[in-house]
């Protein structure tokens, strides 16, 4: 499937049919799977044998759909996860431990701010939160020798900050450490990060992916590109023998390519059991076959409805990396020539009381605590998703007071503009 396009991708990667089988993924929806003997299953538990014997772990049918969002990243490996929190929790904590440290852009969504600044510090993990602006000196000098990988998003939710990703991936590689970017907004249909030298991409699936706010899930997809082996010491938990599976090594049993998913899998899967339920996987399949249908049309209602506020006069500021003039328009047009994604943030003169008044006032937008689905709604993030942050956070993550995050789409975008207008003249 490397070689198709990535709109023949979507409807055919990680499942190919037989002679007389399910055109559709199936849902194989069983917590358990019969085997003959012991000594089959046990080849399984020893990773010795492909196969699946509990769905806490693995599921046929979670899998497909991994093997479909690798191929649109053009990875070597994936999995599912039960939600994008749990994808970056995976992502870090396998290969992090107590005492470790992380370089991460202060421009991430709240909850992934706060997993990484209060909760993984709890145990034992910290974190440096660098403006994802800063200088390449700047950068070098977050590093420490505990550093153990380079996390950021392609486009920052809210704020929409485009991150430089060959600037922070020469980075992590000059330290010997992987780049994760979370590539949730701009999806492997605007942007392949792996291309820009990322290492390992992350994935809340509940947005564009699923894109109709229908199953909550993550996902993680690694390029197998970042050679483990040549830092032993740094990754022992890929370079030396596990234990707890007779002393298999991942990196020489699995390969650069498929040891971190099986370990993330086989470890992490295994203690804390964030996997999807079967339904889910299969209900975020059926929307993967249309995103690539989708997301251009996301862009360019967001490209229309940019254009609008910037114009208006009751709108202080907009933010929008596709529009011309955008701070990150440069940056936009280098990684994602094609569309950024259908998000667009803006300030109503009059402060948080006028934004309120605005967004009390739209009839086709929802205001949910949701983004990047199908219908149009629209969020004030300092008070909700942001809310735990401090102003100095706030700031860093670049979420002002006034904020409002409009998630464009895909409905008629003269609708969406109407609307817009109408509850714009209640303000």
């Amino acid at each position: 499937m490397r070689d198709y396009q990535k709109g023949t991708q979507c409807l055919h990667a990680g499942y190919v049919p037989g002679s007389g089988e399910p055109r559709n993924i199936p849902i194989v929806q069983s917590t358990t799977f019969r085997y003959s003997s012991s000594e089959a299953m046990g080849a399984l538990f020893d990773l010795e044998a492909e196969g699946y014997f509990y769905t806490r772990l693995q599921n046929p049918t979670s899998d497909h759909v991994a093997a479909k969002i690798c191929a649109l990243e053009g990875g070597t490996a994936a999995m599912l996860t039960s939600s994008g929190q749990a994808a970056n929790f995976f992502a870090i904590f396998n290969i992090c431990s107590a005492g470790d440290h992380v370089v991460a852009s202060a421009a991430l969504y709240g909850g992934t701010f706060n997993l990484f600044a209060v909760t993984m510090k709890r145990m034992g993990i910290t974190f440096t939160f660098v403006d994802p602006n800063c200088s390449k000196e700047e950068l070098d000098a977050a590093f420490q020798p505990n550093t153990k990988a380079v996390f950021g998003e392609t486009i920052a939710n809210p704020a929409l900050i485009v991150l430089d990703m060959e600037k922070f991936a020469q980075a992590a590689h000059a330290h010997g450490v992987p780049l994760i970017i979370d590539n949730t907004f701009a999806t492997p249909v605007g942007c392949r990060p792996f291309q820009w030298g990322a290492d390992i991409v992350t994935h809340s699936t509940t947005k564009y992916m699923d894109g109709h706010a229908n199953c909550v899930g993550g996902a993680i997809v690694d390029s197998g590109n970042f050679d483990w082996t040549k830092y032993p010491d740094k990754f022992p938990g890929l370079c030396t023998p596990d234990e707890s599976y007779h002393g298999v090594t991942y990196t020489e049993r699995f390969g650069l390519e498929g040891a971190y998913i099986t370990k993330a899998t086989v470890q992490l899967m295994r203690d804390f059991g964030a996997s999807p339920s079967p339904m889910n996987a299969y209900l975020l399949n059926v929307g993967l076959e249309t995103l690539h249908l989708r997301m251009p049309q996301h862009c360019a209602n967001a490209l229309k409805v940019a254009e609008y506020v910037q114009n208006h006069p009751k709108i202080a500021w907009v933010n929008y990396p596709g529009l011309e003039g955008d701070k990150y328009y440069a940056l936009a047009q280098k990684y994602m020539p094609n569309g950024t994604c259908g998000v667009v943030t803006f300030g109503v003169k009059g402060g948080q009381k006028a934004a309120e008044t605005f967004m009390a006032g739209l009839q086709l937008a929802s205001i949910a605590t949701h983004v990047a689905d199908a219908k149009t709604c629209v969020l004030h993030p300092a008070s909700s998703t942001h809310r735990q942050l401090t102003e100095e956070e706030l700031a860093a993550a670049g979420v002002s007071p006034d904020l409002i995050r409009l998630s464009v789409g895909i409905e008629d975008v003269q609708d969406i503009i109407t609307d817009l207008e109408q509850a714009l003249e209640q303000v």
